[in-house]
């Protein structure tokens, strides 16, 4: 009889457990997704930790694109658009099953952040030591030049927010769902379906050129620094950044950026620390500013390169989808993107300004250099570090578009897979990594300067990713939906930050030959 009963409630339990499933796996299919059998249950437990912590960390999730699917009609999918298929087609099987479940796994379980940690990451992306060449744009363009400051805040910060809108798209019911995870998601549905990958390939080189062209910054500005911090060592300019790539060698090692992610929090109170520095000695020196020096004038030649500096100093449109994907109220990001703006814009034109009045026509391409020589070694060691320290996360980055996009897309792929069995790196694979590294190197000894590197990427890629891509795929995707002042507001932008790009791209590149000219001759 106990049996019996036992028996009787173990199938009505069962019966229940199916039940539920059955609901739940339902559910889960009216919203696009499939419930995992348990055999990919047990997929979960093999995802890499050390991986998720240091997507947590650095909040590169965007650069990681996905393979390209077929869907159930048998049309290929855009590359990227898979996690948000409404017609409940997933992603396809990848090489290995335990992956998949491990990156659906990660997006389902990452600890979302708040509205103040995503304004923390911006703040970071946009407060960097690349405001120190601020003051040198305002020497060439003088109240335009603060101006511009103001100007670029506000257009990046709407650019951004329609970037995001670009992610939605209405259902049947009207609510706005998200379909799509990334840039890339975004370029390659406006190319579809005619060419369906062509937008994420201009994006990714686009990312590569621009992440690239930061590692070159990174080690000019570290020459640039020591030479100016010890005057009197018979050392070279170059032989400091030869020393300091020395030091970066390390970085083609790298499997990931767990370790190094954890001096980002102390490198960027450092960078505060220092630019409140700057500012107190400037403050120090306000009986002797130079008024009379900050005119309505514009330097014909040199003022384009000085629109370069200001919009490479705001760009962060790279890691809003991934940053906005990650918010626990993502109804939030405007608002956040709103006082994230406001404040990087009064920070840059006091910070550009009082440091301008302080030196005038003397203003040098990175502002430290201008200290007295008892703070100024002090201050430039501080900024060396910060900017070795920060060099793996851009050259990380690229590394990791450049081996996806050219090793790792299967029977797509130009080369062979550089990674072994185990994902360990091959010999020849290491030795491109290295290769990187030396390219950085001399670019930074052939055009050692600054300014002009600066102003050519913000001219070339972070006009393009920050002006001219949003507002073009805006247009492109919400066209039917937009209001008349956001259409001319996009076409606006698209055509100013054209003629911006053009004219700054060719200024800076008249200053690099001219440079790279005089290197050689030197």
């Amino acid at each position: 009889m106990a049996t019996l009963i036992r028996n009787k409630l173990s199938n009505a339990a069962t019966s229940v457990s199916n039940k539920s499933q059955a609901k739940v796996s339902g559910m889960f299919a009216r919203m696009g997704f499939q419930a995992a059998t348990d055999e990919e249950g047990l997929g979960f437990a093999a995802c890499d930790d050390l991986d998720y912590e240091h997507r947590q960390a650095v909040q590169m999730d965007i650069l990681k694109t996905d393979d390209v699917g077929v869907g159930a009609t048998g049309e290929p999918m855009a590359e990227g658009d898979s996690h948000y298929q409404r017609d409940g087609t997933g992603p396809p099987p990848s090489a290995s099953k335990d992956d998949g479940m491990c990156a659906e796994l990660a997006s389902q379980d990452r600890p979302k952040i708040t509205a103040w940690e995503a304004g923390w990451n911006v703040t970071n992306a946009i407060q960097g030591m690349f405001v120190l060449g601020l003051p040198y744009a305002i020497l060439h363009g003088g109240y335009l030049g603060l101006f511009l400051i103001i100007f670029a805040a506000v257009v990046c910060c709407y650019t951004g927010k329609i970037l995001i809108a670009c992610l939605y798209e209405e259902n049947e019911d009207g609510q706005l769902v998200r379909v799509r995870d990334s840039y890339v998601d975004i370029a390659n549905a406006c190319c579809s379906p005619r060419f369906p990958r062509l937008g994420g390939v201009i994006v990714n080189v686009a990312q590569l050129i621009e992440l690239v062209m930061t590692c070159i910054l990174y080690v000019v500005v570290s020459g640039n620094l020591m030479y100016n911090s010890f005057p009197t060592l018979p050392v070279s300019q170059k032989s400091w950044a030869i020393m300091a790539t020395a030091a970066l060698l390390p970085c083609a090692f790298l499997k990931n950026l767990k370790a190094v992610s954890k001096f980002s929090l102390l490198c960027t109170l450092a960078h505060f620390v220092i630019n409140i520095l700057v500012i107190a000695y400037c403050l120090s020196r306000a009986r002797d500013w130079a008024w009379d020096k900050v005119k309505f004038y514009i330097d014909v030649k040199k003022f384009p390169i000085s629109i370069g500096i200001i919009v490479f100093s705001y760009t962060s449109q790279i890691f809003l989808p991934s940053l906005e994907g990650n918010m626990q109220k993502p109804k939030e990001f405007h608002c956040m993107m709103n006082w994230t703006h406001i404040a990087a814009c009064i920070l840059k034109g006091l910070f550009a300004l009082v440091a301008y009045l302080t030196w005038a026509d003397a203003t040098k391409e990175v502002i430290t250099d201008n200290l007295p020589s008892t703070i100024r070694a002090v201050v430039n060691i501080f900024l060396v570090a910060k900017a070795l320290l920060s060099y793996p996360l851009p050259f990380f980055a690229a590394v990791e578009v450049f081996e996806k996009s050219i090793f790792q897309q299967g029977d797509r792929s130009i080369l062979p897979n550089c990674y072994g069995e185990g994902g360990r790196l091959k010999s020849w694979g290491l030795s491109l990594r290295c290769a990187l590294v030396v390219f950085t190197l001399l670019m930074a000894i052939y055009v050692p300067h600054f300014a002009l590197l600066m102003g050519l990427t913000g001219s070339l890629t972070g006009a393009g990713l920050c002006f001219l891509l949003p507002s073009l795929f805006h247009l492109k995707l919400l066209w039917r939906k937009l209001l008349w002042h956001h259409v001319f507001f996009d076409v606006a932008i698209f055509v100013i930050g054209g003629i911006c790009s053009i004219s700054g791209f060719i200024h800076s590149m008249e200053g690099l030959i001219e440079a790279y000219k005089y290197n050689i001759n030197d």
